[in-house]
């Protein structure tokens, strides 16, 4: 999977050459795909037998994760906000001391000799013998000190921003601060054996249990920016569809000559693109009330409100919901618009959501049938 979205990035690799921030990108995606296939056993024992070379896989795996290394710290540089000369500077140090580094990895293991094959304790087994041992020390002391400072970079960072950055990047520090642990494991069952003790339960029963949860947390960590916002932006059009479903109830069979409704189920329909439709329609709705709205009804009702203990802000939008509410019923009643309907109530448009509260609340009902608002609706 990580290979196949790395392979469609190229098109955009090449319409942006010099993007270094996807360069890093792509380059993360193409290591660490290719480390979940050569870190696996079965491919391991397959790319020995297939060269011939005992334990060839070692180095292979272990350039890999080094490079895996390398581009996650270059990711971090260069997704994180800061001047672009101290950016360039810190991404050429990391290409040259991880590029230095794989090639280190490789002649020292070619001036080392393994004949044992060691597909699952090659780390243990090899921990005391020439260049191998600094072979292994150097891609674990690599990997240690490039997770870090990428947990640390995260870290610092995401006292900056907030949001689903903020989150991810909380996620992140975490899941870079495992894969340290699992470095240290690793380091402590090699100098374990230079001193003559046996700690490999470190190696081939304890830090394969750390892969998953930083697999995990790290997945999370990169897909939280990306997707939070567009979860955030639709769980609020999910909720302001809520607030809006009292009004929306009571308006949603006014008639609207020359207001088109296209039909939209809300199943197949994103709530971003439901929500605009159904203010739309709900504006609409307002705007063919108009002719029956009656600031007198309006007035009576605001003074109630009051008299009632409502401030002033909210006495209005109850006193909008009353005269609404006393409309829809003049239009359902009147054939068509009334011949002296000179005023007009929509001056702006309103505000829905607290005007569906309203609706909501029985304190409006009263005072449509109070008698004063009754009174007020059918004054001449």
């Amino acid at each position: 999977m990580l290979l196949f979205v790395c392979g469609m990035k190229i098109p955009a690799m090449i319409r942006r050459r010099h993007d270094p921030l996807l360069r890093a990108a792509c380059l993360l995606l193409l290591s660490a795909g290719c480390l979940m296939i050569f870190a696996a056993p079965d491919s391991i024992t397959t790319l020995n037998q297939f060269t011939g070379i005992p334990n060839l896989a070692a180095p292979v795996v272990y350039a890999t994760t080094t490079a895996f290394s390398g581009a996650t710290l270059l990711l971090i540089v260069n997704w994180r906000p800061a001047p672009p000369r101290q950016t360039q500077r810190w991404s050429r140090m990391c290409v040259t001391a991880y590029g230095c580094t794989i090639l280190a990895l490789a002649a020292l293991f070619w001036a080392g000799n393994t004949p044992v094959t060691q597909p699952a304790l090659f780390d243990a087994y090899y921990a005391t013998t020439p260049y191998i041992r600094e072979m292994i020390v150097t891609y674990l002391l690599a990997q240690g000190l490039a997770m870090a400072a990428a947990s640390a970079l995260c870290w610092r960072w995401s006292k900056e921003v907030h949001g689903s950055l903020r989150a991810g990047l909380r996620v992140l520090a975490p899941a870079y601060l495992i894969i340290v642990c699992y470095d240290a494991l690793r380091l402590t069952a090699v100098a374990a054996r230079w001193t003559g003790h046996n700690l490999d339960f470190l190696v081939d029963r304890v830090t394969p249990t750390l892969a998953a949860p930083a697999c995990i947390l790290g997945a999370l960590g990169f897909v939280i920016p990306l997707t939070g916002p567009r979860i955030a932006e639709t769980a609020r059009a999910v909720h302001q569809l809520w607030q809006l479903a009292p009004l929306w109830h009571a308006l949603q069979e006014i008639s609207t000559p020359g207001a088109i409704r296209a039909p939209l189920p809300w199943w197949r329909t994103h709530p971003a693109v439901l929500l605009t439709a159904r203010k739309t329609a709900l504006y609409d709705s307002l705007l063919a009330l108009t002719p029956y709205c009656d600031p007198a009804a309006r007035e009576a009702a605001y003074h109630q409100a009051r008299q009632q203990g409502d401030d002033e802000d909210h006495a209005a939008v109850t006193a909008d919901a009353a005269m609404i509410l006393i409309a829809r019923e003049q239009q359902r009643t009147t054939p068509g618009p009334p011949p002296d309907a000179t005023h007009s109530w929509i001056r702006r448009p309103p505000d829905l959501i607290p005007l569906s509260r309203s609706f909501a609340s029985p304190v409006v009902r009263e005072l449509v049938h109070g008698s004063s608002l009754q009174k007020a609706a059918h004054h001449d």
